[in-house]
Order: C-alpha cells, then structure tokens, then sequence
C-alpha cells in the first residue's frame, strides 16, 4: 500500500505548466488504478485556475482529469486568490484550509503520505 499526495502548483501560463499538470494527473491516474494505494490530489496555489478549464468537456486532458477528479481538492485559499472560487464551488471539488486557508503539508507527511509536486 501506497499514500500519495500529489500536489499540482503549476498555472496555466505556458506550455510547460500544462506539461507539468499532464505529468501530474498521470501520476495521479496511476495511483488511482491501485485500489490499495491511497490518493491525495490537491491543486494548490496558481494550479487551482485548472480545475474550472479542465471541467470543460471540450478540454483537451478533460477525460484524464475526469479519472481522478474525485480525489481532487483545492486550496480554499489560493481559489480565492486567483479568482477560481466561484467556478470551484460549482464543481464537485472541494476545498480544503486545515492550515490558515492552505492544505496542511504537514498533516499528510505525518499521515505517512509521500508528497509529490508538479
């Protein structure tokens, strides 16, 4: 059995930020296939502007990131920051602020997960 969390930072900027979010969601997507693995996805920082463009059906990674969507969660802190908020809430997303508004990294170093970032 496997804890991973995997955190997606990367914005959507450029071409290497997609990459990086592709990398990510593969990642995370192999995971997921493990039924003993455990899988955290967290999109934090400028990575919360993807969720609203991956929930759009004609988005290109639209399927991949659909086959780990449930396991997703945002930064309650940085969705605000960035603007994403409002198009989160109207996702199944949720968002997450154990650590002043941030995901606690802490919490899941101490819960035996390996953090990976991308």
């Amino acid at each position: 059995m496997t804890n991973a969390a995997i955190i997606i930072l990367a914005g959507t900027e450029s071409h290497s930020d997609l990459g990086r979010l592709v990398n990510g969601l593969e990642a995370a997507r192999e995971f997921a296939e493990h039924p003993d693995d455990d899988l955290e996805l967290i999109f934090d920082g400028a990575g919360t502007q993807w969720i609203p463009e991956l929930e759009d059906e004609d988005h290109d990674y639209h399927e991949l990131y659909r086959s780990v969507s449930d396991e997703a969660a945002a930064c309650d802190y940085c969705a605000g920051a960035f603007g994403v908020d409002d198009a989160i809430g109207d996702t199944d997303v949720v968002t997450v602020d154990d650590n002043d508004g941030h995901p606690s990294v802490r919490s899941l170093v101490d819960d035996g997960y390996d953090v990976i970032t991308f």
